[in-house]
């Protein structure tokens, strides 16, 4: 095998979805053609693509909407045998997977047809999207048995930290997995004064005034309910700050609705999702301290993206984004409790010099580019090609062929069929139907 890799890149969600994975796919994809080798992202369509402005091919299958509650996702639909005869023929030499759902069923297949190993990245706590798209628990539970199972059909499984394994693990994945570290897209250091200020100016953030802030997909999961209580009991006490808010979701109305309710809406800030990296860059350099308090997360390349612009986060200790970071010196660690926030919050608003030194060693000890991430991955890209070729894999026994794309395709397509035809000809059919079936059951009488 060549030292210049071809690599197939799948995932669920890609531009213009914008979430952490699809960032993350976009920088693989980025680094790997800028000299390493050849990158191609496999991806669901969107009607709202324009994959010409990426300077790698983007090849897409079908896909559909689905529920409000998985936050405007559509549904990739990989069974296609056209799709999949042309993948066949690029000459991959390794499939990357970054979700465990469709991207990893057309993975599998393509495996079958090429040889090329899988390694599957796992990012997210999905059971918990699971859990919340289907309130049914066996529903939901058959569902993440079926995600684990594509999981360990993988060559090789990579988490984002240990946090993430543990995880994995405790959904009943047996399996041996490695930790790879997600990188930033951000340069290291600032953004423009001139544009921070300008950006302090429009929200009204004085200089004297402490900015905590808050960036990523707004879901109460995410831990600020944690956040907007311990920031009342800031505002009780008298104590003047900003809360700067970045993003959006499905929740953002019942949080605007809450922190009206508890009385800080005056110093709450929804600023709405902001897309243009170089923009964001500013709105964390605005901020005093970020504020993470999620369990959920595996990674939070959010807390890096703060770091890159020497900003500290305030995390919860022994959550995957505290994974690292060193309490008062490169972090502020504290309890899940509301006290124990507001107190954290309260030292960083009478300390900001101090708060600012560890967003410096932040910046200086936990930064990590993609280009250093994607070549530690693009190495060991290499050792799973050989542990395949030796037969040392974790990979299952149990394969998912052509075939069975094949049958649900022309199941699906037959559905489809169906539901095109006008109702009054299908309600004619069934009439049809049930009169040649009481013709047949009169006849047997006779």
């Amino acid at each position: 095998m060549s030292d210049k890799l071809n690599v197939c890149l799948m995932n669920d969600s890609f531009p213009p979805l914008i979430d952490g994975v699809a960032n993350c796919v976009v920088n693989y994809a980025n680094v790997i053609s800028n000299g390493l080798g050849e990158a191609t992202v496999v991806t669901p369509e969107h009607p709202e693509a324009n994959d010409e402005t990426f300077p790698f091919p983007v090849m897409r299958y079908k896909s559909m909407p689905i529920t409000e509650k998985l936050c405007g996702y559509r549904a990739g639909y990989p069974f296609s045998s056209s799709r999949l005869g042309r993948l066949a023929s690029s000459g991959f030499d390794i499939i990357h997977s970054h979700c465990p759902f469709a991207s990893t069923l057309m993975a599998r297949v393509l495996r079958e047809k090429t040889d090329a190993p899988i390694i599957l990245s796992y990012h997210t706590k999905f059971d918990v999207d699971i859990r919340r798209a289907l309130p049914n628990k066996m529903l939901a539970e058959r569902a993440i048995s079926f995600v684990v199972n594509n999981i360990s059909a993988c060559d090789e499984v990579w988490t984002v930290s240990r946090g993430a394994g543990e995880n994995l693990r405790s959904l009943g994945y047996k399996g041996d997995y490695i930790v790879m570290e997600n990188g930033v897209d951000f340069p290291c250091g600032r953004a423009e004064k001139t544009e921070v200020e300008q950006l302090r100016a429009l929200y009204g953030l004085e200089e004297d005034i402490p900015v905590f802030l808050f960036v990523g997909r707004l879901l109460w999961y995410k831990g600020l309910r944690l956040a907007f209580d311990a920031l009342k009991i800031l505002s009780d006490k008298g104590i003047d700050y900003r809360m700067l808010v970045v993003g959006d979701g499905l929740d953002r109305a019942e949080m605007e609705e809450y922190v009206g309710g508890i009385g800080i809406k005056d110093r709450v800030i929804f600023a709405g999702a902001v897309t243009d990296r170089e923009d964001l860059r500013v709105y964390y350099t605005a901020g005093d301290l970020f504020v993470f308090p999620s369990l959920y997360d595996t990674n939070g390349i959010v807390v890096r993206e703060a770091a890159a612009c020497g900003v500290a986060a305030l995390l919860i200790e022994g959550s995957c984004a505290a994974e690292g970071i060193t309490h008062g010196r490169t972090g502020i660690l504290t309890k899940e409790d509301t006290g124990a926030v507001a107190a954290e919050l309260e030292f960083a608003a009478s300390h900001l010099d101090e708060v600012r030194q560890i967003g410096q060693r932040a910046m200086e000890q936990i930064y990590i580019s993609w280009e250093t991430a994607v070549s530690r991955a693009y190495e060991r890209y290499h050792a799973v090609a050989e542990n395949v070729r030796a037969g040392r894999t974790c990979r299952s026994e149990h394969v998912i062929s052509e075939d069975f794309f094949l049958a649900v395709n022309a199941a699906t397509n037959a559905i489809q069929t169906f539901r095109s035809i006008p109702v009054n000809i299908r309600r004619s059919g069934r009439r049809f139907g049930n009169k040649l079936l009481h013709r047949g059951s009169s006849d047997k009488t006779e």
